[in-house]
C-alpha cells in the first residue's frame, strides 16, 4: 500500500488526554495497558490504529469509524477528555494555517477571542513552548480573525509538538477515573430509581468492572418495569465496557415476606434477602464486592442503623458509592450519564409496592437477624437465584448497532 494510500484511509486523529493515570508511579504501565485493551475492544469491529505515548492515547480511524470512534471516547473511564486534531508537519507554516483553521471553526461558532496553549515534547524542535505559542499565534491575530485574550478566552488553541504536531480547538471532557477492571468485579443492585445506575457508573469510574442483578416480582411488577431496568443496564453498560443482568424472579420471596414478617420489618427483609441472593451471584460470577445506591437517611431503610443490619448479611465488601450524596447531585450526574429519563419513568419496583405505612426506622441487628431466621426463606431465595435469566450489554455491541 502507497504512503498516500495510508494517509487517505486513517484521515482522522484523535487524542485522549489520560488524567489520574499518570501519578500511578512504577506501576502505570499496568494502568495503560488496561486503557489500550478497552478501547481496542470497544472498536475490534471498526478500522482503526490505537497507540498511547507520553500521557496521550492516540486513535487514528477512517472517516467511516469517526462516529463511533467518538462515542468510544465518550465512554472511556480514564481519560479527562478527547478532540478530533489536525496532524501537520513540523513547520510554522503548516502548524499556523492548521491555527487558523481551528479559529475560524471557533468563530463560526461564536468566538472572538482565543489564546493559545502550546506543548512541546519533542526537545530537539528549535522553539520552546512560549515561541510555539507567540509564533502560532500570528495566523489568527495578524488578520484579525480573533482577538488575543490570554485570561478568559473564547477559545483555546491548542498546539503539541510531538512526534507529530497536533493542533486542536474543542476539547470533549469525559469521565476521568481509572480504566475499567483495573479494580476487579462487583455486583450492582440495580432497581429502575435515580440512585442505582449513578451508583455502578461510580464505581465503573474507580476502574471496577461491574454486573448487576435485579429482582423481579411479577405480577406486582409489570414487564414494562423489567424492560425500563434493562434499558438502564444498557445505557451504563458502555461506561463499564460490558455488563451482564441477573434477571431474578423474586414474587415467591417477596409474597412469604409479606404473610410472615412484622410489617414494619417488611422493607427491611426484603433487603436482607436481596443481600442473601447477590452473595450467591457474587461467588458465582467472581464479585469480590456489592453495589448499592443507598443513601444515608435517604428513605426508612437507610438509616444508619437499617443500613447495619443490610450489611451484617453481606459476605463481601458493600459498597455504597451514593452515601453522603444529596438528590440533586445523584440527578446531576443522571442526566450526564443519561440514565435520567429513563429513571422517572413511572413504573415502580417491588421495593415501593410492598412497602408498610410505618417502616422500622432504627432496627437492632439482633431483632433483624431474629425475623430473618424467622422466615425461613433461604429455599426460596436459592430457587430464585437457580431460575434467574442472565442478558448482555457491551459497548462494542452498542456501537456494532449504532455505526
Amino acid at each position: 500500500m502507497k504512503e498516500t494510500d495510508v494517509k487517505k484511509e486513517y484521515s482522522a486523529c484523535y487524542i485522549g488526554k489520560l488524567g489520574e493515570l499518570t501519578l500511578k508511579g512504577g506501576n502505570i504501565k499496568f494502568f495503560e495497558n488496561a486503557l489500550t485493551e478497552n478501547i481496542k475492544k470497544a472498536l475490534t469491529s471498526k478500522d482503526a490504529r490505537i497507540s498511547l505515548r507520553a500521557g496521550r492515547l492516540y486513535v487514528k480511524c477512517t472517516e467511516e469509524s469517526a462516529l463511533a470512534v467518538e462515542y468510544a471516547l465518550d465512554h472511556l473511564m480514564g481519560i479527562t477528555g478527547w478532540a478530533r486534531v489536525s496532524v501537520v508537519e513540523k513547520n510554522f507554516d503548516a502548524i499556523k494555517e492548521a491555527v487558523k483553521k481551528a479559529g475560524l471553526e471557533a468563530k463560526k461558532n461564536g468566538a472572538k477571542s482565543f489564546k493559545i496553549e502550546a506543548r512541546r515534547e519533542d526537545k530537539e524542535f528549535p522553539y520552546n513552548s512560549y515561541q510555539i505559542a507567540v509564533e502560532a499565534a500570528g495566523g489568527l491575530f495578524d488578520d484579525g480573525t480573533l482577538t488575543v485574550d490570554v485570561h478568559n478566552p473564547d477559545c483555546i488553541i491548542n498546539v503539541e509538538v510531538r512526534k507529530e504536531v497536533y493542533v486542536y480547538c474543542a476539547q470533549k471532557k469525559t469521565c476521568r477515573g481509572l480504566p475499567v477492571g483495573v479494580s476487579g468485579k462487583g455486583l450492582l443492585l440495580l432497581s429502575g430509581g435515580l440512585d442505582s445506575p449513578v451508583a455502578g457508573w461510580r464505581m465503573m469510574r474507580r476502574g471496577m468492572k461491574v454486573d448487576a442483578v435485579y429482582f423481579h416480582s411479577y405480577p406486582y411488577t409489570s414487564e414494562e418495569a423489567q424492560k425500563k431496568v434493562e434499558d438502564l443496564a444498557r445505557i451504563i453498560a458502555p461506561y463499564g465496557d460490558e455488563l451482564c443482568l441477573n434477571i431474578v424472579p423474586f414474587t415467591d420471596v417477596q409474597m412469604k415476606i409479606k404473610q410472615k414478617s412484622p410489617e414494619p420489618f417488611t422493607t427491611l427483609m426484603l433487603r436482607l434477602a436481596m443481600i442473601k441472593c447477590a452473595n450467591m451471584i457474587a461467588e458465582r460470577i467472581g464479585a469480590k464486592a456489592i453495589i448499592t445506591g443507598e443513601c444515608l437517611g435517604q428513605v426508612a431503610s437507610q438509616t444508619n442503623e437499617n443500613m447495619r443490619c443490610t450489611e451484617h448479611f453481606a459476605e463481601v465488601p458493600l459498597y455504597r458509592p451514593l452515601i453522603g450524596l444529596d438528590k440533586e447531585e445523584i440527578v446531576k450526574t443522571a442526566v450526564k450519564i443519561g440514565t435520567y429519563e429513563t429513571s422517572i419513568l413511572p413504573y415502580e419496583d417491588c421495593c415501593v409496592l410492598f412497602s408498610p405505612k410505618h417502616p422500622v426506622l432504627r432496627a437492632k441487628l439482633e431483632d433483624a437477624v431474629n425475623v430473618y431466621n424467622e422466615l425461613e426463606i433461604d429455599g426460596l431465595i436459592k430457587e430464585a437465584f437457580e431460575k434467574r435469566q442472565v442478558k448482555h450489554f457491551s459497548l462494542w455491541d452498542e456501537i456494532d448497532e449504532r455505526f
